[in-house]
């Protein structure tokens, strides 16, 4: 008897409940292969349905990338016809006088057979003599890849906004897509043209701080810019509403090449053009020089 007074096993029934025990642990072994072959099968479906979505959206959005710009489409809520948005009194949105709600490039006037010293027209294309006792119109041609337009705006910006706080001028900026054949085959300029747009379409009060901000950031010329997905995230840091879908959808693309068709069949040829009590100003003439004469006179 074992000191437990149980009988001792024989050989052959210890053998057999070695076998057992065994089998017991095989049968496990088995279960759990099995178990983990569902999870590694389940896994590489879960992978290969993620791998089929992000191919799926890398597909979508370059096709939409690809898509040609349409030659019409709507002119943003709170801008011009002739591609503006003027800022008044702590950067307040000034509501356009034009009507139109569409713009198409098939309908834009013929350029110019020469280049052109000074803008053609410019009454018709918003650009006129205020009247007494108004605000100074002032209208900045701009491209948002121009380093001089990047000057202009470090250097009088914030000149510019103290006198349009005391109610002396308003500020109306023209992004125009001058540079696009600069930006290595992405249309930069007219892409963060239409991206400003969308913010002026949702958010008007935020232009200006998204001006500031692409400016801020600007990439230099001959490089691809910044992609669509840093406009919208400047966009958001600045408090504008999500403009997602107006980026993607080239919503104000038409609106940013009329702009700049129209420019140039006015003789517009380069950035910055600027203009303050419908006369333009030429380098020749100091920027502080040009605004103190044309204030002055308006006295």
């Amino acid at each position: 008897m074992s000191p437990n007074n149980e009988p001792r096993l024989s050989k052959a029934e210890r053998t057999a409940q070695a076998r057992e025990q065994a089998r017991i642990i095989r049968d496990a072994q088995l279960k759990k292969q099995k178990r983990n072959g569902w999870l590694i099968k389940g896994g590489v479906l879960v992978a290969a349905v993620a791998i089929v979505v992000i191919i799926a959206l890398i597909v979508i959005n370059t096709q939409k990338a690809n898509t040609p710009v349409a030659d019409s489409g709507p002119v943003p809520t709170n801008m011009n016809t002739y591609g503006g948005i003027t800022l008044g009194k702590d950067g307040a949105v000034i509501a356009p006088t034009t009507t139109e709600k569409t713009v198409d490039i098939n309908n834009l006037p013929a350029a110019p057979t020469a280049a052109a010293e000074k803008v053609i027209d410019p009454e018709a294309i918003g650009i006129k003599a205020t009247g007494t006792g108004e605000p100074v119109q002032m209208v900045i041609y701009f491209d948002f890849m121009c380093p001089f337009c990047n000057q202009f705006e470090t250097s009088y910006g914030a000149q510019l906004k103290a006198l349009a706080n005391e109610e002396k001028i308003t500020v109306e900026y023209r992004a125009l897509g001058f540079l696009d054949r600069f930006s290595g085959g992405t249309n930069y300029s007219s892409r963060a043209g239409a991206a400003a747009a969308c913010v002026a379409e949702t958010t008007p009060n935020k232009y200006q701080a998204f001006l500031d901000t692409l400016f801020a950031n600007q990439p230099a010329e001959n490089s691809k810019g910044l992609d669509n997905a840093k406009l919208k995230q400047y966009a958001t840091e600045v408090g504008a509403a999500d403009i997602s879908s107006c980026v993607d959808e080239k919503t104000f693309r038409p609106y940013v090449a009329n702009t700049t068709g129209l420019a140039s069949a006015h003789g517009v040829s380069a950035t910055p053009t600027v203009f303050m009590d419908g006369e333009q100003w030429v380098s020749t003439e100091k920027f502080e020089d040009f605004s103190a004469r044309i204030l002055a006179a308006k006295k």
